[in-house]
This record gives C-alpha cells, sequence and structure tokens, in this order.
C-alpha cells in the first residue's frame, strides 16, 4: 500500500491554504476549513486549531490516497502517486475514477498522461487561474523522476 509522500503533501497544502475559519474558496464552492477539508459539517463561521486541521488532512487524504489505489491498475512512482492523490483530493474519487487521465495511465499511455491534468482546470466551464496552477504543478510532479 502506498502512501502520500512529502512532495504529495506539500502540493496538496501548497493549493489548500490553511485556514481555521471556514471560507468559500470560490462563490461556487462548499464551505472550506482548514487545509481544504468540507463536509456537513462545515458551515459558515465554524472555527478549528491547527491540531483539528492536521488531523482532518490526515483523515481527508487519506481516502483520496485510497481511491487512486483502488483505480490503478499499474505500478507508478511516489511521484507520480502524489500527484495523483493531489488530483483526486481536488476533484473527488468519482472524476478521478472516470477520467480520461486515469485511463491514460492504466493503459500506460505515459506520454499522455501528463498534459491530461490539464484539462481538469476550470469550474462549471470558467477556466480558474488557481485550478490552472495546480494542475500545472500536478503535471509537474508526475513527471519528476
Amino acid at each position: 500500500m502506498m502512501r502520500l509522500g512529502a512532495k504529495g503533501e506539500a502540493l496538496i497544502k501548497g493549493f489548500e491554504k490553511l485556514s481555521l475559519v471556514a471560507y468559500k474558496p470560490t462563490p461556487a464552492d462548499q464551505w472550506t476549513i482548514g487545509w481544504g477539508h468540507t463536509g456537513p459539517e462545515v458551515v459558515e463561521g465554524l472555527t478549528c486549531t491547527l491540531e483539528q486541521a492536521e488531523r482532518w488532512f490526515l483523515h481527508d487524504t487519506q481516502w483520496a490516497v485510497l481511491g487512486v489505489e483502488r483505480s490503478l491498475n499499474v505500478g507508478v512512482s511516489q511521484n507520480q502517486f502524489d500527484a495523483l492523490v493531489s488530483f483526486t483530493f481536488n476533484v473527488g474519487v468519482t472524476a478521478e475514477a472516470h477520467s480520461t487521465l486515469l485511463s491514460y495511465v492504466n493503459d500506460q499511455h505515459w506520454e499522455q498522461v501528463p498534459d491530461q491534468f490539464l484539462v481538469w482546470n476550470k469550474q462549471a466551464g470558467v477556466v480558474l487561474p488557481g485550478l490552472t496552477r495546480r494542475r500545472e504543478a500536478e503535471r509537474e510532479l508526475f513527471l519528476t523522476a
């Protein structure tokens, strides 16, 4: 069983700003707290401690780790795994499992995988600069030996 590595954790935390007070990253998003934690308990005005934020981060990244593990049919490097976990943490397990990106990974079409990260830079059909930067960082990590 693979685990999220230090580079993957740093990548996710670099894009999921730490907030100890619930906020909406964009008007269309869910309420978010900690390092990108969402859920029915996250409502406007909710606060947390740094320790709670770290516990949520471990819990939340674990479902992304398990989702990637379940969907992979081939071996990948730690950096590739971390990039896929970051992607899954952001888009969700269902989207990742049905993505062309994952199909290319499982079919070992390695030359086509990196640019598939870049396709996932929109919300409601609108390109978001933050998502573009995140997908470029995930692509770069995936390509790192």
